[in-house]
């Protein structure tokens, strides 16, 4: 007789559970664009929401209170000349969000706090350098001020945002459009999956391949890739027959992937939000009414299903909310933000447990608001690791936010041909100052 062991986990419990309705971001007339991004991000501090916005761009900052009907008047982030497709807060600054857009321009902002009060038009940096649309934007994990964008043009560029130019541009890499483009946790290697089906480990400063893997998923439809613990990696894809399969991958032996599991056969992409602390992802199809969560471990079959939280509305898009903004004394371990097509409606997943104390099994050490390395120190060549903040306490922030700094002088790189023509002119004008000179002191002279 065979005994079945259920596999022990402390996660095998968790449930998802929607917050009251006066607790939801209601009248918000959510994007329509049919681009398969997030259309949401937010932090301990904002939601933002990718809106419909005639004539242009437009996406609603709102303060994490400010709950209940939202006025149709209330102001938007509105400097962008065509719909906006990703938006995604910077990890060191909960008030700075950067946006991509259709216009082929990423633009950075500063929101005050407590929120807009009259819409906001000027970006403080404007980031111009794709020829297509910018649909993908991730800000690096551990380095300050940089920024990662690919766009329609199959070109993924490394911005310094402080200096407001392109300090790394990879073009000649992939050969069609790419569906997705993270960072590994210290923000050492790239990961992009691209249209070619091929998915690719790169590495950020020089744009070469270190590893990659050819035919992924065989369904034609988008794929998406996410690193996981110790190096591995997750992706979401289809088969030949439509049905939508989640993979795990070694990239030291790409051959064949360590699990792969069909789940089901909707047409909807699937979005992963891994979380590192606990080992769960949890997959969110564009279209559908549910969340899955699976738990990564290193025992076969490694990706192993936990549980599922469905509602009776589709999501248009979602919000994934850092560790740092959770409660930890309810045992919150993952809050997700998800769009209807009016409403923004959080989800508080949890491990129900009897004790209110502090859980340390569930919240060990987590990446902090804190960057370890300057841009351009990043840029010369500096891997930083992530600061680590224990949530014992809840998170507060001990430190001021990182200061968002511009160099207006550095913002317009000039060209060497520029610098010589300068030169010139310089020179020339010398020269007319020393004419001057002269015929002055004649001049004297004479009388």
């Amino acid at each position: 007789m065979l005994l079945r062991v259920v596999r022990t986990s402390k996660f095998r419990h968790v449930f998802g559970q929607a917050v009251k309705a006066d607790q939801c971001y209601d009248d918000i007339r959510i994007s329509q664009m049919t681009w398969d991004s997030n259309f949401c991000s937010v932090n301990p501090k904002f939601v933002a929401m990718i809106v419909d916005a005639s004539g242009g761009g437009a996406f609603m900052v709102l303060p994490l209170t400010k709950t209940g009907r939202i006025d149709m008047s209330y102001p938007t982030v509105c400097g962008h000349t065509g719909p906006v497709l990703d938006i995604e807060f910077c990890p060191h600054n909960d008030n700075i969000i950067a946006s991509g857009s259709e216009d082929c321009s990423v633009m950075i902002w500063e929101i005050p706090d407590g929120g807009l009060t009259t819409s906001l038009t000027d970006p403080v940096v404007k980031l111009d350098g794709h020829s297509k649309r910018v649909g993908i934007l991730s800000w690096h994990p551990t380095a300050h001020n940089v920024l990662m964008s690919a766009g329609c043009d199959n070109v993924v560029i490394l911005w310094n945002v402080a200096r407001g130019e392109a300090a790394v541009r990879i073009d000649s890499v992939h050969t069609d459009l790419i569906y997705s483009a993270c960072w590994n946790r210290d923000g050492s290697r790239i990961l992009t999956a691209c249209k070619d089906k091929t998915m690719r480990v790169l590495d950020p400063r020089k744009g070469t391949v270190l590893f990659e893997k050819e035919k992924a998923h065989e369904g034609s439809r988008p794929i998406r890739a996410v690193f996981v613990n110790d190096g591995k990696i997750l992706t979401t894809g289809f088969s030949r027959m439509s049905e939508r399969q989640v993979a795990l991958w070694d990239p030291k032996k790409f051959g064949e992937p360590l699990t792969l599991q069909e789940l089901d056969t909707s047409s909807g992409v699937l979005l992963p939000f891994f979380d590192p602390d606990t080992g769960v992802v949890y997959l969110c199809g564009k279209g559908d009414s549910s969340i899955r969560y699976f738990e990564v471990t290193d025992e076969a079959p490694y990706v192993h299903y936990l549980s599922m939280y469905s509602s009776k509305e589709s999501q248009k898009g979602m919000g994934y909310m850092p560790k740092r903004g959770l409660e930890v004394n309810k045992c919150e371990i993952a809050r997700f933000y998800k769009l209807h097509e009016r409403k923004c409606e959080p989800i508080v997943m949890t491990v129900p447990r009897k004790s209110d104390l502090f859980q340390e099994d569930l919240y060990p050490d987590t990446i902090g608001p804190e960057p370890s390395v300057e841009a351009d120190e990043w840029f010369e060549g500096k891997d930083g690791q992530p600061i680590l903040i224990s949530l014992k306490d809840g998170f507060v922030a001990t430190t001021k936010a990182k200061e968002f700094k511009v160099h207006k002088s550095l913002l317009k790189t000039t060209t060497a041909s520029e610098v010589q023509s300068l030169r010139k002119e310089v020179k020339d004008l010398k020269a007319a100052i020393e004419e001057l000179t002269k015929r002055v002191s004649e001049l004297e002279s004479k009388h």
